[in-house]
């Protein structure tokens, strides 16, 4: 396994990390839990990302059964929750958003349902245009200086929203968000090849980028229908297949297969890869259901050397959305 720092803080996260979105409760159970998450921390993987929004809460409930019955150093490996959506199918005021309430109530709970005593990495899962982002980054900091949460961060955040909350953090001499969480593939650059630059530069942001294999479209198996067994034949998920399932992204997908076929890797592993090329990625969440889903998509870490100068520059002249840098 390879570590990476994240950002320009000491922590080391995998570059390859394992999150439960959709598929922990929802497409899986405690025992397909268990071996997944035993082979990813076999295979070197230290970080494992939730959120309280996941199945209503019972995606953290399902790690935390698991990460009990493991017994693994908690020194070993880092644990992340997010809060913004809340977990209650009809909440009321005050459960939702970034309000001191709700971040603070929203962290206990998801303490509860992790098993653990404290989060490694704790994410607004949104920004909250309702709540001054003063009253954001004070709580963030206390429930750090408290010991509950290590690092703080933000998740599908602006630029320009992630620097304001380091301008109030460095007026009041407190500690910012070291870490976002954007969704980054072969489709979705902008945030993290433009938007975040100088994020990069003048605040060394670390990323913890998820679907990198754009909801499994990234895998070919779109290429010729929806499987029944796949997140995009759930219920709730149409947007998710209305956003990925159409005729110009499948005719892309088709070369890229072929190209990955010509270096001898799977579709997965090239998407997954190319994720990793990218220097501003710390680690690159996968997701899985399957035991050989996961085996293959953990390939990606050696397919990062087949991705050449040459074999980069011919991904781009396929895909046809590289975002435009003006320098000047």
């Amino acid at each position: 396994m390879e570590y990476r720092r994240m950002g320009r803080t000491g922590l080391q996260l995998s570059a390859l990390s394992l999150g439960s979105w959709v598929t922990f409760h929802k497409q899986i159970e405690d025992n397909t839990a268990d071996t997944l998450m035993g082979m990813a921390y076999d295979a070197g993987i230290n970080f494992f990302d939730n959120a309280e929004g996941y199945a209503f809460g019972e995606s953290e409930k399902m790690m935390g059964r698991v990460l009990q019955q493991k017994n693994w150093d908690r020194t070993s490996y880092t644990l992340s929750s997010k809060v913004f959506f809340g977990w209650r199918k009809n909440n009321k005021p005050n459960q939702t958003g970034l309000s001191r309430k709700h971040i603070i109530e929203a962290c206990h709970e998801a303490l509860g349902r992790l098993q653990t005593d404290y989060l490694d990495l704790y994410f607004c899962h949104r920004p909250d245009q309702n709540v001054p982002i003063e009253e954001v980054v004070w709580t963030m900091h206390n429930l750090i200086t408290q010991g509950k949460i290590l690092y703080w961060g933000t998740s599908q955040w602006s630029a320009a929203e992630i620097m304001e909350a380091h301008r109030v953090a460095d007026q009041h001499h407190l500690i910012g968000p070291t870490v976002e969480q954007p969704q980054y593939n072969m489709f979705e650059r902008f945030k993290m090849e433009q938007d975040y630059l100088p994020v990069f530069k003048n605040k060394g942001l670390g990323t913890t980028i998820w679907s990198p294999l754009g909801a499994g479209f990234l895998t070919g198996k779109y290429n010729e229908g929806i499987p029944t067994d796949s997140r995009l034949s759930l219920e709730g998920f149409d947007w998710l297949k209305e956003r990925w399932v159409q005729e110009g992204k499948i005719e892309k997908v088709k070369s890229l297969s072929g190209l990955a076929a010509e270096l001898g890797i799977s579709m997965a592993a090239l998407a997954i890869a190319w994720t990793l090329k990218n220097p501003n990625v710390t680690t690159t969440i996968l997701g899985a259901t399957k035991a050989t889903q996961l085996t293959e998509n953990l390939k990606a870490l050696d397919a990062q050397k087949l991705l050449t100068t040459e074999v980069m520059e011919r991904i781009d002249a396929i895909l046809g959305n590289k975002p435009f840098l003006d320098l000047a």
